[in-house]
């Protein structure tokens, strides 16, 4: 079977290869995968900046992708067969709070991920996809949708008026401003370009603001709409002395992202002297993702999909990513 090989911790490591087709064992699946979408954990992934996190090498690149159960092994049930599922991004956390092992268990590094024709997982460690939803759209959910339900809905438990700040119209600030949305907030959103954040308004975004004319956009926010009871912190080093300017006494700043660097100078005074919460989010379990489609299942929530690029395309799509001007979700058609 065709997959995608990392062979060394650069861009020039990657190489299309050919692997034995999995058979599976008692409890296991094998999954034709037949789309993969790219978070900017795969960046960071090729070039080795996970360091013993992401294993050893060769590994198969990506944690988000999609397939239809091909074959299952003994005590699975059969009627899995064809069902089109998703796998958990962490395969060892099923439920509850984040386990001590769960960066062992991440796809893409250090197990294998979804860049392979026919992928071999614990059955335990997939989830229905949501009704009526294609693969390549139930490939964007893995990874960049469970984070962003873990922010909103998990770990901040959102109400209906609350204030959420997203940065950015990525892969998770999209479906963060849906979930959002769906639980009754209003929703800012933040982004340099009047283009992108049209199209985030259309999600449900009420709010918009481009930071290149606001650059003081923590005050703006607070002026306009009042003090943010959640900010989705995607930017990292740029953005956070704005989102703690966004925040209310007592509110959360969700961070996930570093995409303008990883170090950042934080005025902790306002920080403590506010109770303002720093909760760093971290994809989410086996339960979460399943809670999840739920929750999909009685909306009307769908992945924005900026482009996608056939199998043997992959370092284009890494290309894509990498230049930061996509809206959504970046993917690749699976081999399968």
């Amino acid at each position: 079977m065709q997959v995608w090989e990392l062979t060394s911790w650069s861009r020039d490591g990657l190489q299309l290869a050919n692997r034995p087709s999995p058979v599976p064992g008692p409890g296991e699946v094998v999954v034709g995968i037949e789309a993969a979408s790219l978070n900017y954990r795969d960046l960071v992934m090729v070039a080795g900046g996970y360091g013993r996190a992401g294993g050893g090498l060769p590994v198969v690149p990506l944690s988000d992708g999609a397939g239809r159960v091909l074959e299952v092994g003994d005590g699975v049930d059969r009627s899995l067969t064809g069902r089109l599922v998703v796998p958990s991004f962490f395969q060892h956390w099923r439920s509850g709070r984040f386990p001590p092992d769960a960066l062992t268990g991440a796809l893409g590094g250090p197990l294998d991920g979804v860049l392979q024709e026919r992928m071999l997982l614990d059955a335990a460690g997939v989830v229905g996809a949501p009704e009526g939803w294609t693969a390549l759209e139930a490939s964007t959910l893995p990874c960049a949708a469970i984070t962003a339900w873990s922010a909103v809905s998990v770990l901040s438990r959102t109400r209906p008026g609350d204030v959420v700040v997203v940065e950015g119209t990525g892969g998770v600030a999209c479906f963060a401003v849906q979930f959002a949305h769906l639980c009754g907030a209003h929703v800012v959103v933040v982004s340099s370009s009047d283009a992108k954040l049209s199209v985030v308004e259309g999600l449900g975004a009420d709010t918009l603001v481009n930071y290149r004319r606001t650059p003081q956009w923590g005050k703006a926010v607070r002026d306009e709409v009042g003090e943010a009871d959640l900010v989705i912190e995607l930017g990292g080093a740029e953005t956070l002395g704005q989102a703690l300017r966004a925040v209310r006494p007592g509110g959360t700043i969700a961070l996930i992202g570093v995409l303008s660097g990883g170090k950042a100078e934080l005025p902790l005074g306002p920080a403590i002297t506010r109770e303002i919460r720093l909760q760093s989010v971290t994809c989410g379990s086996r339960d979460d993702l399943r809670d999840m489609v739920r929750a999909i299942d009685a909306s009307t929530i769908r992945p924005v999909i900026d482009r996608t690029y056939p199998f043997p395309e992959f370092p284009d799509a890494l290309d894509r990513l990498e230049a930061a001007q996509h809206i959504g979700k970046i993917c690749v058609n699976g081999a399968a």
